[in-house]
């Protein structure tokens, strides 16, 4: 055998190692992806039926102070609470009257009805990862509204 001819598969010998220490970091950043968005989809799902739950039962007629900022902060604490994901999930709640703020509107159908807004504000998972030298801070956070519209004096009318 001359000294110019390689072996068969001599040549070969470290490619799958190389291939896998290029494929496993795409691997794990896909699998993150995955995660992340069904754990988005799953929090979007309980967040739904916990805000129905919540503005029905404390947006309606708060415990305490019969006022809108009562029934806000009490509708913003049942959703937390309910969801359980302080971690990556955040709760905001707003409340207005039905015509505000709209140019159109001739006459309200109602004085009374009051449109809750919760939104959902999900936070990756890693959000945040430090090595020496290098930090990386999730860009970006997904978001998810719910409306729905009662009257706070008149408990069982939603529209």
């Amino acid at each position: 055998m001359s000294a110019g001819a390689a072996l068969p598969g001599r040549g070969r010998a470290g490619q799958m190692t190389v291939e896998l220490a290029v494929v496993t970091p795409v691997v794990i950043v896909v699998a993150l992806i995955v995660l992340n968005l069904m754990g988005f989809v799953e929090a979007c799902a309980a967040f739904d039926q916990a805000a129905l739950d919540a503005v029905v039962s404390h947006g309606v007629a708060p415990a305490g102070e019969q006022t809108q900022i009562a029934a806000v902060d009490e509708v913003r604490s049942a959703l937390a609470e309910a969801l359980g994901r302080e971690d990556t999930c955040e709760v905001e709640v707003s409340a207005s009257a039905v015509g505000e703020g709209e140019k159109d509107a001739t006459f309200a159908v109602s004085p009374l009805l009051t449109r809750y807004t919760c939104t959902l504000i999900y936070r990756p998972w890693p959000r945040l990862l430090r090595m020496p030298g290098v930090t990386y801070e999730a860009p970006l956070s997904l978001r998810h509204e719910r409306e729905l519209v009662v009257d706070r004096y008149r408990p069982g009318v939603v529209t």
